[in-house]
């Protein structure tokens, strides 16, 4: 006689991930890549439409033999200060250097790589256009990290509401290739299935809030400001989410407990 199927808690635990069972679930979310670069983590974020720092910008301007050293070998505060200026070539490298991490970032908050590259280029057009309100040239990715969330945000908003009006899908399907490593086990992607099937009842805000925490690992910090939020408030929403999870996630290897 088989014993009732038991629901796994989940929790948020230092740094990175929730704790088993979820926790190798989430390990194997997505392949290690400019999305989990460990030098992102915990980078202060600078939200758009800040004062220019004219003084960084001519500490940091490239000399004249520099160009032709190539632009891969420039940094972003440099790449950035020749972008603003109307440098089509630094604002390519730009792309190519944050492209991989703006898709993955994407991807894993929508849980489907569909239209992902379209938010991606919306996002980047955005902060070409602006980049000369970016505060620290240096933190180009961070910022652009924010753009992304705030472009998937609406994008999530925009289909929920076309859902509950019948004129659209009320989800997208999970779509597995593109959030699980090629290492992951089928018990592993059955419980990224799982989570990320229920993460896509949840409010926008919270389902972000939460995967930015919990699968990207950013600190809490972070977390926010991509948000666009306060500290207080993205607690509450991580929190949130955390409960409903907590409550509703099944570990599938309880069901083969017998009494």
């Amino acid at each position: 006689m088989s014993a009732r199927p038991q629901r796994a808690r989940l929790r948020l635990v230092e740094p990175v991930v929730p704790a088993a069972p979820a926790a190798e679930a989430l390990e194997d979310v997505g392949a290690v890549g400019p999305a989990s670069a460990p030098e992102d983590r915990g980078r202060r974020d600078v939200q758009p439409g800040g004062a220019r720092a004219e003084g960084s910008r001519r500490s940091v301007a490239p000399a004249s033999g520099e160009r032709g050293a190539g632009l891969t070998e420039l940094p972003d505060a440099q790449l950035v200060i020749l972008g603003a200026r109307g440098d089509v070539s630094a604002l390519e490298q730009l792309y190519r250097r944050h492209a991989a991490f703006a898709i993955h970032l994407a991807t894993r908050i929508e849980g489907s790589a569909r239209d992902v590259e379209d938010i991606v280029h919306d996002a980047f057009l955005r902060a070409f256009e602006r980049l000369g309100d970016l505060v620290d040239p240096a933190a180009f990715r961070a910022w652009l990290g924010s753009i992304v969330v705030h472009k998937v945000r609406s994008r999530m908003r925009r289909a929920r509401l076309l859902g509950l009006l019948g004129m659209g899908k009320s989800s997208e399907p999970v779509d597995l290739d593109a959030l699980a490593s090629p290492a992951a086990s089928p018990h592993a992607r059955a419980q990224i299935a799982q989570i990320y099937a229920l993460l896509h009842t949840l409010p926008a805000d919270d389902r972000i809030a939460w995967i930015l925490r919990s699968v990207e690992g950013h600190e809490l910090e972070t977390v926010a400001q991509m948000c666009g939020c306060s500290l207080a408030t993205v607690k509450r929403r991580i929190s949130r989410a955390q409960q409903f999870l907590d409550g509703h996630f099944v570990d599938p290897t309880h069901n083969e407990v017998s009494s």
